[in-house]
């Protein structure tokens, strides 16, 4: 199919800027993108009352690392939370599918457990996104259309 890896051929362009920019309004600092899986910001990772009140039991922070969102699973320790740092740096050329598979699982395995998962990195707009929108291509078998519009 248009020679593209494993039969898969990416929507045009065109369609792709559709689908992002109609539409857009502001959704709030955490939104559910899927039963069981929200994603957010740092600001929503660190309120830790806010992630009892959604019943969060797993977290992806897409920031982790000195400098960044640097929480990690000794913040959450007194709350029982799963914790999954990914270091992915915000920049356009970084490679964050190295940890789509990774991240892909772990949101699975919460999910199949009836675990609630929060995926944030600083904004909650690209990073977190990202491995949000790769989750649902991997695990949920949605085309990357059907991913971006859930969120």
């Amino acid at each position: 199919m248009g020679g593209e890896e494993g039969g898969y051929e990416a929507p045009p362009t065109c369609a792709l800027l559709d689908v992002l920019l109609k539409n857009r309004h502001d959704t709030g600092a955490v939104n559910q993108v899927w039963p069981g899986l929200y994603l957010s910001n740092a600001r929503v990772a660190k309120d830790k009352a806010l992630l009892q009140d959604l019943g969060v039991t797993h977290i992806v922070n897409a920031a982790h690392g000195t400098g960044r969102v640097d929480t990690g699973p000794g913040y959450y320790g007194d709350t029982g939370v799963v914790y999954l740092g990914v270091e992915a740096d915000d920049r356009k050329d970084f490679d964050i599918s190295v940890f789509f598979t990774e991240t892909a699982e772990f949101i699975h395995s919460a999910l199949s457990q009836k675990g609630v998962v929060l995926v944030h990195c600083a904004r909650g707009i690209s990073r977190s996104a990202a491995l949000v929108v790769s989750f649902l291509m991997l695990r949920r078998d949605l085309s990357l259309m059907e991913a971006l519009q859930t969120l």
